[in-house]
């Protein structure tokens, strides 16, 4: 009751007055187009679309009524207004009930209108038409500004700008967890008594690999290449004196001592000091000498450190850590990997995972030899499901398939590709797998695809099956099943964070090619080794809270199962087929936006181009509403904490056409390194800023992209400054809501790709 009389009182107060003239004398005009008298039977008269037309003014005024932003919304937070900004979106749409709303209309068009009543009405249409628009992520409220090595989208990244992002996600690494051992080696077939029994062998004899100082031949001073040596000449001793304890089929695997040798699969020259690698695949033969490992075989990482002081996450972590994000994103089905480090004599095991990862306590080799024993055989022993991998996965007679229950049925699905982040089921009738590390807070992907399909979603990846991933009958998460349950409120470093040193990430130079200092280190790009733009969301050591913040996270491991899948929009064969894409992309968005669904996670990646022939799926679509979003193509009120809207999104858009006419010219191919990666690494504020400053002046714009766009995409720029005119009026952006932006971008895009500059083949769509 208090509610309605607030509401009432709200209405009294702010009268309708002339604020609907507008929308009569629009209607005036649309009957007399008509041919009908302007009256209320008028409406009867009408076509389907013509009344419609007349409602979009009636709304549109309704909308700009005092009293509309007053009153509050019936569908969801806000005010009245954005419920009919939705319900004029709505309008659109082919199952919109006009019959419905006539009785508003009549009411409206009275010259002397019961307010009351025209609320009420409004009100009413509201609820019937317009549920409320979920965000995709509604655990999280607004689009966090956050850096994950992860949500890096670059066409080259600088080394010391990945090492300081992934310090700040090392702040979720807890060391010194009780029980870590147990957890992870405890299940291990036979190595309890294997070690104790290995470890004899190690200290008997009249000259014992271990005595009263440790290991015997372990260097004193640690340096690198004469403990890899040690660890080459032991691990087979240890092997030999294990004997048969280790019975069980395990693939056999040897140890990699290449720290000077890149290993494949990086966006970079990135090595590993030491690690145990698969010794069960077929390599060329005639690769001779310059057979190089892959990431894919990497089982555990090593790190070696000579100072013992270096046991800590500024030195020791920091590397390993950069190692196990290329593993986890080279290996598809890696749910977890292990690594170690010793520092001088000192070891640590770590396990990581999408949470980041937590860590053993630091024992001395020298003084606890049968535990150093008990670890490499560990390690030598794990079958593929202690080591981390995903056995949902399965391999009979060369196919690699998966099984799901689906309507109330068991389908073996075969993969018959691998892609950027996804398997290929069938390419004649696609269905492509997807797994991810999700919130438990957050509503599943599955769920929202599901709802998008059901409502007929346009523009968008179409739904096959969701689940949540089994592990020996337990939901796959990270606190409860990767993590076995472990404490980590119990870590020395729980609580605490350590420092996250800022960045220097300035680029000097050319403005298409960013120079880093010597100390920047290798540059790591995309276009190298054919690798894909970046890895998938879930593969980085990823945190979705601020650094040094404590709270007990988890993820859970689900799969998605789409009909629909293609390559990135910036492999576009032709300008023309960019545009295309990126036109129907964004009539994907606002298809969403009706269904009450906002994606808010626009990025270069989850803009997809289908050209393939042979493919059925959309020509163009949206895909991943599991929200983590990438800085580079933020809206800039997004970065300033402002409520997300569709508005937001349609920026990002205008981001990722601006980006993609800097970073690739024809085919996708990435020119390399540009001031403008900053964006990923920097305070929000510098983003912000620079975004305004490219686009608030439209002289300097022009003047700008001429400079900085490639070949390939000289002949878009006067349309994407088009589009900045639209997106940024006056070069400022939007303050209110506008629908009517969806189509004036849409018509942008679709003026330019008939262009015939456009159209035309240049010297850049010959650069390959």
């Amino acid at each position: 009751m208090a509610d309605q009389q607030s509401r009432l009182k709200v209405i009294n107060d702010n009268p309708i007055g002339k604020g609907l003239d507008a929308f009569r004398t629009s209607f005036t005009s649309i009957c007399e187009g008509a041919a009908v008298s302007c009256t209320a039977d008028a409406l009867e008269q009408l076509d389907q679309e013509t009344s419609r037309t007349s409602f979009a003014p009636f709304l549109r005024e309704a909308q700009n009524l005092p009293a509309a932003d007053l009153l509050p919304a019936k569908t969801g937070r806000g005010t009245l207004r954005e419920d009919l900004l939705r319900l004029e979106l709505s309008l659109r749409s082919d199952d919109f009930d006009l019959d419905g709303i006539k009785p508003l209309l009549i009411l409206a068009l009275d010259g002397h209108p019961n307010d009351t009543l025209i609320w009420e009405y409004l009100y009413n249409a509201v609820i019937e038409t317009t549920p409320a628009p979920r965000p995709i992520a509604s655990y999280l409220q607004q689009t966090l500004s956050l850096r994950t090595t992860s949500s890096l989208v670059n066409s080259s990244e600088y080394h010391n700008n990945i090492n300081s992002v992934l310090k700040s996600e090392l702040d979720h690494v807890y060391i010194d967890i009780r029980h870590f051992n147990e957890a992870y080696f405890g299940g291990v077939t036979s190595l309890e008594v294997a070690s104790k029994t290995v470890f004899k062998k190690c200290v008997d004899g009249s000259n014992p690999l271990f005595g009263s100082e440790g290991w015997s031949e372990l260097p004193a001073g640690a340096e690198e290449k004469h403990v890899l040596a040690w660890f080459g000449d032991l691990i087979p001793k240890l092997e030999a004196f294990a004997g048969d304890y280790n019975s069980t089929s395990i693939p056999r695997r040897m140890l990699l001592a290449q720290p000077n040798t890149p290993l494949l699969g990086s966006r970079g020259k990135r090595s590993m000091d030491i690690g145990f690698v698969k010794d069960d695949f077929t390599h060329d033969p005639t690769a001779g000498k310059d057979f190089r490992y892959h990431w894919s075989h990497v089982l555990v990482l090593g790190e070696l450190k000579s100072n013992p002081s270096a046991d800590k996450p500024s030195i020791a972590m920091i590397s390993i850590a950069t190692c196990a994000r290329e593993v986890l994103s080279a290996q598809d089905t890696r749910r977890f990997v292990f690594g170690f480090t010793l520092c001088g004599s000192y070891m640590r095991i770590y396990a990581f995972d999408r949470l980041g990862g937590i860590g053993s306590g630091k024992f001395d080799i020298n003084k606890e030899g049968q535990q150093f024993v008990s670890t490499i055989l560990g390690f030598l022993w794990m079958n593929e499901e202690e080591l981390g991998f995903d056995l949902t996965f399965m391999t009979a007679n060369g196919q690699r398939f998966i099984m799901i229950k689906r309507n109330g049925s068991t389908e073996r699905l075969v993969i018959n590709e691998l892609m950027q982040r996804t398997r290929c089921i069938n390419p004649q009738n696609p269905l492509v797998i997807k797994d991810s590390w999700q919130w438990p807070e957050r509503d599943e992907e599955g769920d929202l695809l599901r709802e998008a399909t059901g409502k007929g979603v346009v523009k968008v990846a179409r739904y096959y099956h969701h689940e949540t991933v089994q592990v020996n009958g337990m939901d796959d998460d990270i606190r409860s099943n990767i993590r076995k349950g472990l404490d980590i409120t119990g870590a020395t470093n729980y609580g605490t964070g350590w420092s996250v040193v800022s960045p220097s990430t300035s680029a000097a130079g050319n403005p298409r090619k960013g120079q880093s200092s010597s100390a920047a280190g290798t540059k790591r790009s995309s276009s190298q080794a054919g690798a894909p733009l970046l890895p998938s969301k879930r593969s980085g050591l990823a945190s979705a809270i601020k650094a040094g913040s404590d709270l007990l996270l988890n993820r859970v491991h689900r799969r998605v199962i789409l009909r629909d899948y293609g390559k990135p929009i910036y492999k576009a064969s032709s300008r023309a087929a960019l545009l295309a894409a990126l036109e129907a992309c964004i009539e994907g968005h606002e298809s969403l936006y009706i269904a009450s669904l906002l994606h808010r996670d626009i990025s270069i990646n989850n803009l997809i181009i289908n050209e393939d022939e042979n493919n059925p799926s959309s020509p163009s679509f949206l895909i991943d509403l599991d929200l983590s979003p990438s800085e580079a193509f933020m809206a800039i009120g997004a970065f300033q904490g402002e409520s997300h809207s569709f508005m937001h999104d349609l920026e990002s858009f205008f981001w990722v056409l601006f980006w993609t006419c800097i970073h690739y010219n024809a085919q996708g191919k990435d020119i390399g390194s540009t001031v403008f990666e900053s964006w990923n690494y920097q305070n929000d504020h510098i983003p912000v800023q620079s975004k305004k400053g490219e686009i608030a002046d439209e002289e300097d714009f022009i003047k700008s992209v001429a400079e900085i766009f490639t070949l390939h995409y000289q002949p878009l720029i006067p349309w994407v400054n088009r589009l900045r005119r639209k997106v940024f009026p006056d070069g400022k952006r939007w303050k209110r809501l506008e629908p009517e932006l969806y189509s004036s971008m849409k018509q942008i895009l679709y003026d330019a790709r008939k262009d015939p500059e456009v159209l035309a083949d240049s010297l850049g769509s010959l650069q390959f």
